[in-house]
């Protein structure tokens, strides 16, 4: 089985934190849908015999396209790879693109998940990030959206500079009393070259505290786990049969094929990337020519991989896997090197597989660097 990722490059506005590959121009909206159109049928030998049970609209902001755009894109998609029934497809949306009609019309498409992009109900925590949408939006979007959809992901941030954890707190009860089954949730981060980061080192918003967010990280497991999520990867909580199957198929090292300009795929041991620069895919495309470069992994790279990956979920590390798959000495230094954060509380072994405690849990991107065996 296997994903397509399809990256929408166009948003309203520019949130101040994102690093994302974006425009805020439209202009070359139509050209560049041609594009996805005919990289989705050069490419589809790759998974000629593969069961495509995800499609993934991403950016951006894929809410943008009307549901004609979103419809030629998933029918083509169906004409030229094989798709397993009932696959889950995902479109992520801005709170001021789910209109009432909006919405309709979706219910009517073959999109059957929502991932929405609400990020907090305070204005200030909003304007501070530069959403396009406000609080009143982004309550009367879900309070419509789940009246049309049952499988619906929100996105919340935490650690946002004067944001206190009591009002942390409201932000997660307001998510659940709309009774959403998924929630996305992530620190924010200060990404170089952001407009985020600027403010920062010109001393115009606080800079992130990471003591705060790593607070504010343990009040969403304890909320979220009470009101019976399942916390099936660091920065994803599902309740029972709602896990992300596009997320869960990427931390579980499934193959996948990334659409678009800046999109990365993964398949037959290895990645691709696209340029970033939606000129350059157009009419590197329009010459027929896939607009990408690839790298083959190394044993150790796909060693590397599965302990980032494994380490984030509640499927963890096995033990079994790493010596069948890599190796008696990998899995000797993986031991070796685990053994401080075991002393330290960070980390256990639970039936022969490597799991991150509730302590460690915030930390696994920083572990599991560590436990990396290096080329040499």
């Amino acid at each position: 089985m296997a994903g397509i990722y399809i990256h929408i490059p166009f948003c309203k506005q520019a949130c101040f934190y994102c690093d994302f590959h974006f425009s805020t121009s439209l202009k070359k909206k139509e050209a560049l849908l041609g594009a996805l159109v005919k990289e989705l049928e050069l490419r589809r030998d790759i998974f000629e015999n593969v069961p495509i049970e995800t499609i993934y609209f991403g950016g951006g902001t894929p809410s943008l396209l009307s549901q004609r755009e979103i419809e030629h894109l998933i029918n083509t998609v169906y004409q030229n790879y094989q798709v397993s029934i009932n696959p889950e497809i995902t479109l992520e949306a801005n709170p001021d693109d789910l209109t009432t009609s909006k919405l309709k019309d979706l219910s009517k498409s073959p999109v059957n998940r929502l991932s929405i992009g609400v990020q907090s109900f305070f204005e200030h925590d909003l304007k501070l990030m530069n959403r396009a949408h406000n609080t009143t939006e982004a309550k009367q979007c879900l309070e419509e959206a789940t009246k049309y959809f049952e499988n619906i992901s929100l996105d919340l941030i935490y650690g946002i500079p004067d944001a206190s954890n009591a009002q942390w707190e409201q932000n997660i009860e307001t998510a659940l009393a709309f009774n959403i089954p998924h929630i996305s949730s992530y620190a924010l981060t200060v990404e170089p070259n952001t407009a985020l980061a600027s403010f920062i080192k010109k001393g115009l918003i606080k800079n992130v505290d990471d003591a705060q967010s790593q607070e504010q990280f343990h009040i969403l497991i304890a909320l979220l786990e009470s009101a019976g999520f399942v916390h099936y990867e660091t920065s994803n909580f599902g309740k029972p049969n709602f896990f992300s199957r596009n997320n869960t198929a990427y931390w579980q090292g499934k193959s996948f094929l990334g659409i678009g300009p800046s999109a990365h795929s993964f398949y037959d041991n290895q990645r691709t990337w696209n340029v970033r620069n939606n000129s350059k895919y157009i009419n590197s495309l329009e010459e027929g020519v896939l607009p990408m470069e690839v790298e083959t992994l190394t044993k150790t790279d796909t060693y590397n991989e599965y302990i980032m990956t494994g380490l984030r979920t509640i499927w963890g590390v096995s033990l079994e896997k790493v010596l069948t798959d890599f190796g008696p000495m990998y899995k000797t230094y993986l031991l070796n090197q685990a053994e401080k954060y075991i002393d330290q509380g960070l980390i256990y072994v639970k039936e022969d597989t490597l799991l991150a405690t509730n302590e460690g849990k915030f930390l696994t991107d920083g572990i599991a660097a560590d436990l990396f065996k290096l080329n040499l």
